[in-house]
Formats: C-alpha cells, sequence, structure tokens
C-alpha cells in the first residue's frame, strides 16, 4: 500500500469510494446519453430500407403468382381426372353408358364438368374443382377431339377452345371405350382434356404452362402429362 502521510487510512479509503462511484456514474451516464443518441433511425435510412423492401418485393412478386398459378393449375388438373374417374366407376357400378363432358362457360368464364346417363343428356353442370378451392375462372380449357371419343384426324393438336363443343368422352357399362380413335403413330396421343394458364397478352391463348389428363387406351386408362406433353 502507498504511503500517503497526510491523511488517515479511513479517509484514504473514503476518498477512493467516492472516486470509484463518481467514475461509475460518468459511465452510466455516459452509456445512456449514447443509447438516447442512437434510438432509433434517420430518415434517410428508414428510406434506403423501404426501398430495398420494394425492389425485393418488385423482383419476387412475378415468381410467387407464377407458383401460387401452377399450384392451382395442378388442383385443376386432378379435378379433371378425378371427374373422368368419377365417370368411368358410376358406368361401372349402373352397367350403363356414362358420359362426361367439359366446356368453358362463355358467362362466367368457368370451367365446367357435367357427368351424366348417356342416354338423358346433360342436366346439371358444375364449376371444375369448387370442392378443393379452384377459381377454374383463371384458366382456359383444351383438348384434342373432333367429337365423342374421337381424336380429331388433322394433326391430333389440342385446341382452345376444343372444337367439339362441349368435349365428351363416353364410358360403356364395363368402363371401356371400344369404339374410340386415339390417333395416329406408334404412341397415338390418345384423348386429351387440358388445362392451361392463359399467355398475358391474350386470355384466350394458352401459354407454355398446361396440365392434361390423357385417356390412352380402349379399356380407358388414363395417365396425367404437363406441359409440351400436353400440346
Amino acid at each position: 500500500m502507498q504511503n500517503i502521510p497526510s491523511l488517515k487510512l479511513f479517509d484514504y479509503f473514503q476518498l477512493h469510494s467516492k472516486k470509484t462511484k463518481q467514475k461509475q456514474q460518468y459511465l452510466v451516464n455516459r452509456h445512456y446519453s449514447y443509447n438516447r443518441h442512437d434510438a432509433g433511425f434517420s430518415l434517410i435510412e428508414l428510406t434506403v430500407v423501404l426501398l430495398l423492401v420494394a425492389i425485393l418485393a418488385a423482383i419476387a412478386a412475378p415468381g410467387w403468382v407464377a407458383f401460387v398459378n401452377r399450384q392451382q393449375l395442378n388442383k385443376a388438373n386432378d379435378a379433371v381426372l378425378a371427374a373422368l374417374q368419377d365417370a368411368q366407376r358410376e358406368a361401372k357400378k349402373q352397367k350403363l353408358n356414362y358420359s362426361i363432358s367439359f366446356r368453358k362457360n362463355s358467362t362466367t368464364k368457368n370451367v365446367e364438368v357435367a357427368i351424366y346417363r348417356t342416354d338423358t343428356g346433360i342436366s346439371t353442370w358444375k364449376p371444375l374443382g369448387t370442392d378443393v378451392g379452384i377459381s377454374s375462372d383463371k384458366f382456359i380449357l383444351g383438348a384434342n377431339l373432333s367429337g365423342e371419343n374421337t381424336v380429331n384426324s388433322t394433326d391430333s393438336t389440342v385446341q382452345y377452345p376444343p372444337s367439339s363443343t362441349p368435349t365428351k368422352i363416353t364410358f360403356d357399362y364395363m368402363g371401356a371405350l371400344p369404339t374410340s380413335y386415339f390417333g395416329t403413330g406408334t404412341e397415338p396421343p390418345g384423348l386429351k382434356i387440358v388445362v392451361a394458364i392463359p399467355t398475358a397478352t391474350n386470355s384466350t391463348s394458352a401459354s407454355s404452362v398446361k396440365r392434361c389428363v390423357i385417356v390412352k387406351t380402349l379399356l380407358g386408362s388414363m395417365m396425367t402429362a404437363k406441359d409440351s406433353q400436353c400440346n
């Protein structure tokens, strides 16, 4: 310990304690002042942050919209497949010919479907996929049919809207399609029902984003496909 001749030991400790408290209070005040000075953001900082958020949102928005549309399109195609399977199942269950038809409603713009006994005709249309929350008015309907169970004989390409109005596929009492024409070639294209996202410039023209159900054989076997496979 230092030799402090002018102060008693008790006075020295009192002085040292006072100086320590003063130093601590100074540090507290300085920290508080620092926090007050730097709390929040300046107007320039806030503007820069908002600008960056806007730029990122503008970049991400188109990709997000495209993702949502593809998800909706997948659901719509699942609804097409389920409707075709329902018609086939009903034909086998009732031992009668059952038909399924698709159309694009010119008023509501919804893609609609009807399942019915072939000999009685269509009684009710319903929007495609309403039970799974699909807005089918955002899609366009296509098919490669020129008539009932018949692929168009020119080039088998899908047309928007389909040339057969409404598009119709019929299953017999065994769930088969015995009088069908599936097209020509090593692997015939099959009967295609297509839902597609329209182009940005033309609401009746299909973009490259498509989904479809293809009826491939006389036994009524079905498969799903997408994009170029649905042309």
